[in-house]
């Protein structure tokens, strides 16, 4: 049984991705550091039918992480690591003349240093899986200068540094980093309280995900919409 670990789990992308590898028989360990909704992710996972390990933490806890990939292997091993758990490191958003250096430190912890930390941790049991795999949750908050996004979209252009080298260094993996695209999440809403335009649920971007352990493209950077569109994944 395929087995993957999945930040930020309690709600929005990261349910949805759960319950989605649940109905395909997958295996979870779920983070996210309010128990009470993490159970609840838990328990519609395991309505479905799967195993599922629910460990509230910080990913930015290194005893955390160890904890997350222990459970792992006590499933039979580790298949999929999807770096989902984001800080946007001032909500809502501000102006970079306005965001305090606490506030990026707190978004470069969460996006980025805890997702070193977290394949560090995982790199032995992806390994030995033979395929596995590294999914990042980005954003286009990375390529594209928005305002207010700097310190956010800044600590995904540097998770999206992090998944190209990895995928240099670690060749036997399929690493992908992707952005989702605006979601109706939490997230997006403690973003921009204010925006009121409809967005899309995180469940209709999650076939973009599954397209990637589909087809298994080259490693690299996607748009959830890119890998299920007209030309999709080959």
């Amino acid at each position: 049984m395929a087995v993957a670990v999945i930040t930020g789990a309690s709600k929005g992308l990261g349910r949805a991705l759960a319950g989605a590898l649940a109905g395909r028989g997958w295996d979870l360990v779920l983070d996210a550091r309010t128990p009470e909704v993490l159970e609840e992710s838990a328990r519609a996972a395991r309505a479905r039918g799967a195993r599922v390990v629910a460990l509230a933490g910080d990913v930015t806890d290194a005893a955390h992480r160890r904890e997350l990939v222990a459970a792992a292997r006590e499933l039979g091993g580790l298949d999929l690591l999807v770096h989902n758990a984001s800080a946007l490191g001032a909500e809502p958003l501000v102006r970079l003349e306005e965001l305090s250096p606490d506030g990026l430190r707190a978004a470069l912890e969460t996006n980025v240093v805890a997702a070193l930390g977290l394949v560090q941790e995982a790199l032995p049991l992806l390994r030995e899986s033979g395929a596995g795999a590294v999914v990042a949750v980005t954003s286009d908050a990375a390529v594209e200068a928005y305002g207010t996004w700097g310190g956010y979209g800044a600590s995904k252009a540097a998770l999206d540094r992090l998944m190209a080298v990895l995928a240099v260094e670690e060749p036997g993996l399929g690493v992908w980093a992707v952005d989702p695209g605006d979601m109706a999440t939490d997230l997006y809403a403690a973003a921009v309280p204010d925006d009121d335009d409809p967005r899309p649920t995180p469940e209709s971007v999650v076939p973009g995900f599954l397209a990637l352990l589909d087809h298994r493209p080259p490693s690299g950077r996607y748009t959830a919409a890119g890998l299920v569109g007209p030309e999709g994944v080959r």
